[in-house]
């Protein structure tokens, strides 16, 4: 393979790497605890964070809420973590792990 094909293929992943990037950066991920449902995007950033129950939470049950809320942001993340591994881990394969 010459070098201009090899460049013209580099320049083809990049652009449906950034067009995948795009995709999961719009894609939505939720996180649940017992207590807490979060939502966040591919981009990683919290779009909302819903109380359930909210009439059954006393000022007593704060603390067990920032442990919900917490729970469930780190599991949307690990959805969109997931997600990005497996939409653009194949690109990084191709090149070694370069990426």
């Amino acid at each position: 393979m010459n070098m201009q094909a090899l460049m013209q293929q580099a320049q083809k992943m990049e652009r449906e790497i950034k067009q995948k990037k795009e995709e999961l950066d719009k894609k939505t991920f939720t996180g649940t605890s017992e207590l807490v449902d979060v939502v966040i995007t591919g981009g990683r950033k919290v779009v909302s964070v819903d109380i359930k129950n909210k009439d059954s939470i006393s000022v007593d049950d704060l603390e067990v809420l920032q442990d919900m809320i917490v729970i469930a942001v780190n599991s949307a993340l690990k959805q969109a973590d997931d997600a990005n591994d497996k939409i653009l881990g194949a690109y990084g394969s191709q090149f070694g792990g370069l990426f």
